[in-house]
């Protein structure tokens, strides 16, 4: 059984979530803004995946017999210099969430909580895959600098980006 911490960080996480896709639909109606339309799409379902993953602490605390709880958002970013600044940024974020699943883990460990040690398995996965997506797309945009015709290329390829 998760103790009374566990399960406040695993709503903190929950909550995270959910501000991560408020981080992700901010740079999609900036890229919007910017005329980058692929990036936006980009990052709207990246938005939904982060939706999605609320809802898997959602549920996982609620199964745990926790409380879920609502916390306010931050205001997010809401303009970006560049292409290569979302994309530094989004992976920045992930970098973020990785360490808090693996906080939660040690949390989780130290507790004998194997439960949410199972739980957290799939996340583990997940950033793994979140951060190995991002970190090409960084070298790329720095690569390209500011040749906007590449730039611009780039984005028409994260368009064709389908819902997971």
């Amino acid at each position: 059984m998760a103790s009374k911490k566990l399960l406040e960080m695993l709503n903190d996480q929950y909550n995270f979530e959910l501000e991560s896709a408020y981080v992700y639909l901010a740079m999609a109606a900036d890229s919007t803004n910017k005329g980058l339309d692929g990036t936006a799409h980009w990052m709207q379902l990246q938005a939904q995946e982060e939706i999605e993953h609320a809802m898997k602490f959602y549920e996982f605390i609620a199964d745990m017999d926790g409380d879920v709880s609502q916390k306010a958002i931050p205001e997010p970013k809401n303009e970006y210099d560049s292409l290569l600044e979302i994309m530094e940024t989004a992976l920045a974020h992930e970098k973020i969430v990785t360490a808090n699943i693996y906080e939660l883990a040690n949390k989780a460990q130290e507790e004998g909580c194997f439960d949410t040690l199972e739980f957290l398995n799939w996340f583990f996965m997940e950033q793994r895959e979140e951060e190995n997506t991002l970190k090409p797309y960084v070298q790329r945009l720095k690569a390209i600098g500011d040749n906007m015709i590449e730039v611009f290329r780039f984005d028409a390829e994260l368009g064709q980006r389908e819902d997971d």
